[in-house]
């Protein structure tokens, strides 16, 4: 069922809108309705008015991790870039979940706070960070979160704990109650200014010697393996600059997936399934995305993942 735009007329909605526009890869499908709630209010209203009329809701957060399948999604697609405030009290760091978290880490910075450094460089968003424990350089989000404001499927706001969260490796219980992160607090110690400002530029630089940034991706595809680290068997498996369509198995680290030459999300799934099919074979170690996969096949074509 189509999501009833005319009963919210305040709301800004675009209709058929290419997710391509929006996701880091530049792939994506269309979405049916696509949303951009100002407000709390508008957002409760959006999926009030989704559970009453049976429409599917999808939250897309910054799409940095992310892939979109060519079809695209039904029903209504949530994007919150309005909900970026960041504000610091004390020790913690209020931050609405369409800030970024790179945004987040400066402000923290500035009011000589430590414990978010290792997030300086990872380009999502405050919502999707906690939604997937995000994490770089031995930290994680678990490590400095107190609490997140979520609005459940039933529309009504609540707040989660630090200890209601079920953590575990990029894995919060936000990926199966089906609630939308609105804000998050992180609990942080004081530091120098300086020292903090330092450390984030070392890890920043670390990341763009080591990482293909000069190209649209996905971030990093899989999870690391128990044992093992993705790359290294990527590169022993002779798939480093594998290509399949559009997208290649990037030259500069192994462990992302880059759009070189107008890549779809097809050939993405397919080189994914192809990385994963000649590991298993090679080592017997299955690995496992990372990046969230979501959306349909668009008509007429399977992609080796569905």
């Amino acid at each position: 069922m189509k999501f009833p735009i005319d009963k919210l007329p305040n709301i800004e909605f675009k209709i058929n809108e290419p997710l391509s526009k929006y996701t880091f890869t530049k792939t994506g499908g269309n979405a049916d309705t696509l949303a951009f709630p100002k407000t709390r209010q508008e957002l409760v209203d959006i999926v009030n008015t989704a559970r009453e009329n049976d429409v599917k809701i999808t939250v897309i957060g910054n799409a940095s991790n992310l892939i979109i399948k060519d079809g695209g999604i039904r029903g209504v697609v949530i994007i919150l870039p309005n909900f970026n405030q960041i504000k610091v009290d004390g020790n913690k760091v209020f931050a609405e979940a369409g800030a970024t978290i790179i945004d987040t880490t400066i402000a923290a910075q500035k009011a000589g706070l430590s414990g978010l450094e290792f997030a300086a460089g990872i380009p999502g968003s405050v919502g999707g960070a906690v939604f997937m424990n995000a994490g770089a350089y031995g930290g994680e989000v678990r490590d400095v979160f107190e609490s997140t404001e979520v609005l459940m499927p039933d529309g009504k706001i609540v707040t989660f704990n630090h200890d209601e969260m079920a953590w575990d490796y990029r894995h919060s219980v936000i990926q199966e109650n089906g609630a939308i992160v609105i804000s998050a607090i992180f609990a942080l110690k004081p530091g120098d200014k300086a020292a903090i400002q330092a450390k984030m530029d070392d890890l920043n630089e670390r990341r763009r010697s080591k990482q293909p940034l000069e190209y649209p991706s996905c971030g990093s595809v899989f999870k690391r393996p128990e044992g093992h680290y993705t790359g290294p068997l990527i590169i022993e498996a002779g798939l480093q600059g594998k290509i399949v369509g559009g997208a290649q198995v990037s030259k500069k680290h192994a462990g992302f997936i880059v759009n070189i030459d107008h890549a779809t999300a097809t050939d993405y799934m397919n080189l994914i399934h192809l990385i994963q099919k000649t590991i298993k074979e090679k080592f017997d170690i299955d690995l496992k995305t990372e990046v969230r996969i979501i959306g349909e096949d668009k008509a007429g074509e399977v992609s080796a993942n569905s």
